[in-house]
């Protein structure tokens, strides 16, 4: 396995010696017994490892190079995908994916973030840190959808909005600003999976939604631990620190209320396997969508309301 977590190095190891008695030439009984038992040990194991976690040690598999992107899961999860470029004010952000597809025969708009494959490809896309261009084009493929009656799907995987200065000069606060003004009242039902780095308001752009879906190993804060680590202790070194503090993960995430389910991936995270991810995934889309579906707009957007206006109210003496 390429691009192995510091913590994945023992099934590392348990891989290459399987690989090895795979791939001698003589059959024996022996070879057979001993592959079988590594093979045992190899699934005690890696369950043991990702029993126990850290949130820093979730964020590396968020992060992972080979974990599938968004339009990764467009390709397994819909059908007739269309995908809509640019935004008719600026230009086209590679960041942000978004276009028209078909799940179980119902027609959707379907917007994510898209951090990149190889090098070029994550240059291009801006390693998946949208400028205002691309939450523009976001927004305008919401209005598309709220015209034609079309639920909006939206998948986060941002480490944030880009902050450079062209970024600043376009508008990026004022993107933002807009995108959750508009998802907060769109008639039409929205669904957002975090499936991998939710980071900042450049995920929340497109998660004002009426569900808010997690995997199992996705992520989601207000800052980055790197960036929060930078201004309380003025040092990026204190970042596990700051991902232990943030409550980032989706069991703390489900324990506060902010994400509705937790999508369990397969075992070793999604990267071991997408197709399966995106089983689980669209499993978990068509049951919420449903459910959302059957509500009348004013319903959903009454509960859209009072879902973001309850999170972080507390109560105690």
């Amino acid at each position: 396995m390429s691009n192995f977590l510091d913590f994945e190095k023992p099934l590392v190891q348990i891989e290459e010696k399987i690989r090895h008695l795979n791939g001698l030439v003589v059959p024996s009984t022996k070879r057979e017994r001993e592959i079988k038992k590594l093979q045992k040990k190899q699934v005690a194991l890696q369950g043991e490892i990702f029993s126990a976690l850290t949130p820093w040690q979730i964020l590396q598999i968020a992060r992972h190079p080979q974990r599938p992107s968004t339009l990764d899961f467009i390709g397994m999860i819909f059908s007739s995908f269309t995908e809509m470029h640019g935004d008719r004010l600026f230009g086209d952000d590679q960041a942000i994916v978004a276009g028209l597809a078909i799940l179980e025969g119902r027609s959707v708009a379907v917007i994510g973030h898209q951090k990149g494959k190889d090098v070029k490809d994550r240059i291009a896309r801006n390693f998946g840190m949208p400028h205002p261009e691309g939450y523009r084009k976001a927004l305008r493929m919401m209005q598309m959808a709220e015209r034609f009656d079309m639920p909006v799907i939206t998948f986060i995987d941002t480490p944030g909005a880009y902050p450079g200065v062209g970024a600043e000069q376009r508008g990026q606060s004022e993107a933002i600003a807009r995108n959750l003004q508009e998802m907060s009242c769109l008639n039409v039902p929205i669904l957002s999976v975090v499936i991998g780095e939710g980071g900042s308001g450049g995920a929340l752009a497109l998660s004002v939604a009426d569900r808010i879906l997690i995997m199992q190993y996705a992520v989601y804060s207000v800052i980055s631990p790197e960036g929060c680590a930078a201004i309380l202790w003025s040092n990026t070194s204190h970042a596990q620190d700051a991902a232990n503090a943030l409550k980032m993960t989706a069991t703390d995430l489900t324990q506060m209320g902010i994400v509705d389910e937790v999508i369990p991936e397969p075992p070793g995270a999604a990267h071991r396997d997408p197709a399966q991810a995106a089983g689980a995934i669209r499993k978990t889309l068509v049951k919420h969508l449903n459910a959302v579906c059957a509500l009348t707009p004013d319903v959903r957007l009454e509960q859209r309301y009072n879902r973001f206006r309850s999170i972080g109210r507390f109560t105690g003496g």
